[in-house]
Formats: structure tokens, sequence, C-alpha cells
């Protein structure tokens, strides 16, 4: 009999877990033709829209006129408007001298609006309402003339809300509290406003892009946010805490608080308080008053049943929320970069001298208690001579910037936590985020013993000595004969051939206009041409130039990697990896030339203009002897074998050929440029100063900032969750 009562209440729930999936599946049913259908009143809404909006003489809105179509297919009729077959998509009127109001509750009407962006314009008053566009999946208002306090729910109910821009207005109080519940969240600029208060705690993992300089914010630094560079947060006096090295004044001891009197009663000792006497009450099944509440008297089946609810639908998100943090677990390798008495190697398995090592780093001196502080007791009894042939056999840091200084150690490193960013065809490489807050790059190589530990950490010193705007800095390394560690600072915004290309399931490549292609192209020239002169002694100064070892910082100038290792590493190794001994001249002499990082200049200048990655080995042979089956990776091949008239039509990306007819022009000089650093024969290909000097005289008719020739790559479609730049 005793199990009855259970039984029941187990069919009873599972009753109204079954109704309540019922009653929720007719609502999303209804609600999946809303997104799939085309827009109705699209015209409507935008000339409702345009109706608050002064252009300010010029005409910029004079194609939104009644009676025609927004859209037409994925082109657009009117100004500024973004399309995806045949539906409003986005808006991009900036730079236009816009002013008035900006009405965008006349968009909601629009269920596919992704983005909206106003940027340098003349608009004024208070942050206009996004919160009912729910959709929206980017928000670019900045250089404006917005002032005054954002609501704290501004962006509240905005689940697919990726990047933020507010910077450069005039906005004031405390950063929207709302801001932090925006979970795709991946870019916030509200730099040069006056936000004051407190930063929120953005826990977004995907957030990797923060910029909150130049306003009068005020405390600590989050700990979500302190591996953001320091500069993102200047101009905040009374900020503190990492990144930015100032520490935090701890709060005033508060004064010990006056004993209370004892509480008088009409009866002898004393009686608890008001509250404790109803807690007290209750727990006895009474009121306060002694009255024996009906609610306790008998427990109603109804509530029994909402408890027994409420047991299993939290039992159901406890099982979902293990299973989301397994897969993460999964996907993310996250763990101290150096092994402790908890923790295993970061590798699945490392060699036995690289975790000895690090083991007895963190049993050194001041490294830690524990075991690990016992095997420092019983090291430190060895005496001094021990310590230092220890040290001999373990390797050491060297630092190798004079500009940055020694700003953290070994055992630093060691303790950092790492998560694998890739495994490189030269060694793996890791994200290192140091206790201070501050992330580093590190990467692990084990083919580097050409030389002797002399030479190389001459070479070592030889590339810290090289400061260029488009070099990521060495910054420190780590010698053993077994292994070298280089490290560099961390650039959040990733490759450009994730940028090209994107990665993975679920991630799309960006849009990327000719504005910004070009700066990238001119960037790795003036790159590759700093080498040339500083390393003029060396046969080929770069040796693995391709798009994977091009990162991009966060106005996404290009940043060369991987560069002048030829010397220290293992023959066999570069030229079985390395992107120059792939150059035909190796191929068919078995020796490198000058020219053979310009050939890798030019298939990386085809393979930003066609969008395609390319093939650096050929075809194979049985490929080779069918013509249909031609490697469409061979740019070279590609290209040559189509005639130049055809190339903006067959060749150039897709995602271009809507350019300006004058950018049209620039970009078939650029493919000759890099067909012209492409040639099979060395004595007929271009120097590196001709083809620099080339690549600078192109030009592009200007779209407005830098940040406009990237961010419309929030163009996802709703069944991927994919990721705009960052």
């Amino acid at each position: 009999m005793a199990g009855a009562p259970s039984s029941t209440l187990a069919r009873l729930t599972i009753r109204i877990l079954c109704l309540l999936l019922l009653a929720l599946l007719p609502a999303d049913a209804a609600r999946v033709p809303l997104s799939l259908a085309p827009d109705a009143g699209a015209a409507d809404a935008l000339l409702k829209l345009k109706s608050g909006i002064k252009d300010g003489g010029g005409g910029a809105l004079a194609s939104w006129s009644p009676g025609t179509s927004p859209c037409n297919g994925d082109g657009s009729n009117w100004s500024g408007v973004m399309c995806d077959k045949d539906v409003v998509h986005g808006l991009q009127l900036e730079g236009l001298g816009l002013s008035g109001t900006l009405d965008l509750g006349a968009l909601k009407s629009l269920p596919s609006l992704r983005t909206l962006s106003f940027m340098r314009n003349e608009f004024a008053g208070p942050m206009p309402d996004v919160r009912e566009l729910s959709g929206l999946r980017a928000i670019f208002l900045s250089g404006n003339k917005f002032s005054g306090v954002i609501p704290d729910d501004a962006f509240a109910g905005m689940g697919s809300l990726k990047k933020v821009v507010l910077s450069n207005n005039n906005f004031s109080g405390p950063i929207p509290a709302s801001l932090a519940d925006a979970p795709r969240l991946l870019e916030l600029k509200l730099n040069d406003n006056r936000f004051q208060g407190k930063i929120p705690d953005l826990k977004q993992e995907e957030l990797k892009e923060v910029n909150l300089a130049n306003n009068e914010l005020e405390g600590e630094i989050p700990a979500s946010l302190k591996s953001i560079q320091p500069d993102m947060f200047a101009g905040n006096t009374k900020l503190c805490g990492a990144p930015l090295g100032a520490k935090c004044e701890a709060p005033p001891s508060p004064s010990p608080a006056p004993k209370a009197a004892p509480p008088t009663s009409d009866k002898a000792g004393t009686s608890p308080s008001p509250p404790a006497l109803e807690a007290a009450a209750v727990s006895a099944g009474t009121s306060a008053d002694g009255a024996k509440p009906e609610e306790a008297q008998e427990p109603a089946a109804g509530s029994m049943s909402y408890g027994v609810l409420a047991a299993v639908l939290g039992t159901l998100a406890i099982v979902g929320v293990a299973l989301v943090a397994l897969q993460r677990r999964r996907k993310y390798s996250t763990k101290n970069f150096g092994p402790t008495a908890s923790v295993r190697p970061l590798e699945p398995q490392p060699p036995a001298k690289v975790e000895a090592s690090a083991a007895h780093v963190a049993a050194a001196p001041g490294a830690g208690g524990g075991v690990e502080g016992e095997e420092r007791g019983s090291r430190a009894a060895g005496g001094g001579k021990q310590a230092r042939k220890a040290e001999q056999g373990q390797g050491r840091l060297t630092f190798v910037r004079d500009d940055r200084g020694r700003f953290f150690e070994l055992q630093d490193l060691l303790k950092a936590t790492a998560e694998v960013l890739g495994a490189a065809n030269l060694g793996v490489c890791y994200r290192a985020t140091l206790t201070s807050g501050h992330s580093v790059v590190v990467k692990r190589f084990k083919e580097m013993n050409r030389v002797g530990r002399e030479d190389f950490e001459e070479h070592m010193r030889r590339l810290g000595r090289l400061s260029h705007p488009n070099l990521l800095p060495l910054v420190a390394y780590y010698y053993r004969k077994e292994e070298k560690l280089l490290i560099h600072d961390y650039v959040p915004n990733r490759s450009l051939a994730n940028l090209l290309h994107g990665e993975g399931r679920g991630l799309k490549k960006a849009v990327v206009h000719w504005n910004a292609r070009l700066k990238i192209v001119k960037g790795v020239a003036r790159a590759l041409s700093y080498l040339y002169d500083e390393l003029c002694m060396l046969t080929v100064p770069h040796g693995h130039l391709k798009s994977s070892n091009i990162l991009l910082d966060a106005r996404y100038e290009p940043l060369l990697t991987d560069y002048a290792l030829v010397p220290v590493m293992n023959q066999s190794h570069a030229a079985q990896l390395m992107v120059a001994f792939k150059s035909p001249e190796r191929k068919l002499f078995g020796r490198s030339s000058k020219k053979s990082d310009v050939w890798c200049l030019g298939l990386l200048i085809l393979e930003i203009l066609t969008g395609r990655p390319p093939a650096y080995d050929p075809p194979k042979a049985a490929a080779a002897a069918e013509p249909a089956a031609q490697n469409s990776n061979d740019l070279v091949s590609v290209v040559g074998s189509t005639p130049e008239g055809e190339w903006l039509d067959t060749v150039v990306d897709p995602d271009m050929r809507g350019e300006e007819d004058e950018n049209k022009e620039e970009m078939v000089k650029l493919i000759r440029i890099g067909m012209a650093c492409c040639e099979a024969n060395v004595e007929s290909r271009w120097e590196l100063k001709a083809a620099i000097d080339g690549i600078e005289v192109l030009k592009g008719k200007d779209r407005g900032t830098e940040e406009q020739s990237f961010y419309s790559s929030v163009n996802d479609d709703d069944e991927l969750d994919d990721v705009a730049i960052n």
C-alpha cells in the first residue's frame, strides 16, 4: 500500500509532461512559417522608418520610394538595404549625414532582419529601442551623437545578439546589465562614451573582443575579462585589477557591531525574535499565533504533483547541463599547461623527460604546497649545486623583447590554464592564460635540432629585435634539446584562412570586401619586404607564408607568424612541411631561392582574390591524366587557363562580384601581379620589390571605415549556429 501513492504520482507526472509538450508543439509549429515566409510589407516598414530620418539634402534615401520593392533577389533596389532571396536581411546606412529619429519599432514586421548599421551619422537623443527586434545579430551605432542612460533591460531577450558597437557617442550611466545575459555575444565596443559604475560580469565564452576604453568606469575588472588586452580599458582612471596591473584597494574593515540588548519579555528569560518564532512555528506545523494552518493539516494532491513535477524537470535540466558540459569538455581541451600533482599532462602522451621537467619546476621554491611542497623541501635540502644542475637539465625561459620586460616566469607558464588551439604541421599550438589574466600563445616544436644551443639562442635574439606592425613579435622562448617553445602574444581574431574559408561545421566564411582584402595584401607585402631587408643573409627569410600563418588583430591588420624558422628547422622536416619548399625550383633543382617566398606571396594573392584554398603539391598522376579531374585548388592552372576577360566572372570570389567597376579594374591588376609572382621559371618570376611596387599603387573605392568591410559577415543562416568574425 505504501507504494501506491508513489506510482499514482509518477503516472500523474508523466501525463502532465505529455500535456505540456502537446501544448508547446502547436506554438512552435505556428512560428515556423513566419521565419520561412518572405517579409510582408517590407517596403511599408522601411518607408515608416524613413519618415523620421533627415538625409541632410544628400538624397541618400532617394531610392526608397513607394510603389517599388526594396529587394531584387539577393540584390537591392534601395540603397543601404541588404537582401537575401527577396527578404530584407539588414540595413547598412553608414556615413551618409543622416539625422532625425530612428523609429526601430517600425521594423518589427521584418522577422528576417539581422543587421542594423547607422555608423558615422548625426543621430542624437537616447538609445533607439532595439529590444523588440529580438532576431538581431548585430547593432552598429558608433560615431553618432546619442546620449543619456541606456535602460538596464535594453538588450533583454535578444538571444541571437552577437555584436554591439556603440563607441564614439555620449552615452552615460551604467553599462546595461542585460548585455551580460546575451548568450551569443562575440564583440562589445562601448569605448569613447561616458559610461560609469562597475563593469558587468560578462561570462560569455565566445566573447573575444571587448573595448571599454575612455569612459568613467570604476572598480575591479571582472575575472571574465582579465584576458582582454589592457589598452581596451585605458582612460578609466578608477579601474583596477588584472589586466591593468593596478591593485584594488581593500574595502575598509567594518566596525564591530554593538552588542544588541537582550530582548525583553513578560516571562522569565529571553524570547526569540518574531522571524525566528514564525520559522519555529512553521516547522512545527503551526502559525505564529498558534493556529494550525489548513495547508499543514493535509497535503493536497495538486501541490504534491507540482513538487514531483518540479523535481523531474529539475533532474532533466541537470542532465542537460551535464551533457552540454561534457560536449564542451570534449571540444575544448582546457587544462593546466604544466602538470601538477592533481592534473594530468596537457598532451595525451607527452615525453617522459618533459613531464619530469614540469614537475620539477612546479616543485621549485615558491611553487606551492602539498605533495609539491614536500618535494620542494627535499630538493631544497639537496643544496644549491643540485638545484643548479637540475635547472640546466630542465631548460630555461628567455625573453627577447627589450620593450616588454619579464612579465612572467616559467613556473607561471606551467601553472597557466591552457587551451589547445590546433596541431599545426610544425608543432602543437596552445593558448595559455596566466594567473594575471594575460594570455600568450605557446608553440611547441620538436624538429628544431639543426643547430646547437648557442646558434639557436643567437637566432632567437635576432628575431626578438625585429619590429614591424605586420609581424607578430616573438616574446620569449624555452630551450631544451628535446623540444623548444616559442611564445607570442595571443591574437583573438584567428587567421586569414579562417576569415576566407570558415572553419568547421556551422561556421560560415565571412563576406570580405575588396578594400579589406587589399589592405591585408599590402600589410603582408610590407612585412615580407621588411624581413628581406632585415634578414638579407637568409635565402628564404620567411619560408612558411600561407593564409593560416597570417593572424588578424583587432582592426583586422595582418600579422605574419612562423617566419624565419628555416635556419633552425631540421631540413628533412622543413622540406616536407614548409610552403617555400614546395616552390617549382625546389622540386626541379632541390634548392630554394630568394624568390621562393615571392612564389608563396603570389599563391596567397590568388587565394585572397578567388576565395579558394591553394594546393601546394602537384595533383596526383592519375588525376592529372584526366582533364576533367583538374584540381580546382591548383590556382595557377585555374587562373592561367581562364581568359583574362573572364576572370571577374569565373575566377574572382563571388562575394566581390558586386563591387564598383573601379574596384574590379584593381582586382584584375592584382591577379596579374599574383600570376607574375607564381611563374614557374625563376628567371621570369618577378622580384619582390617589383611585386610590392605594383601592389602599393593599387587602391579601392572608399566604403567607409575598415570595420564596415567585415561586418556583413553576420549574414548568417538561421539553420546554422554560425559565428561572425571574432
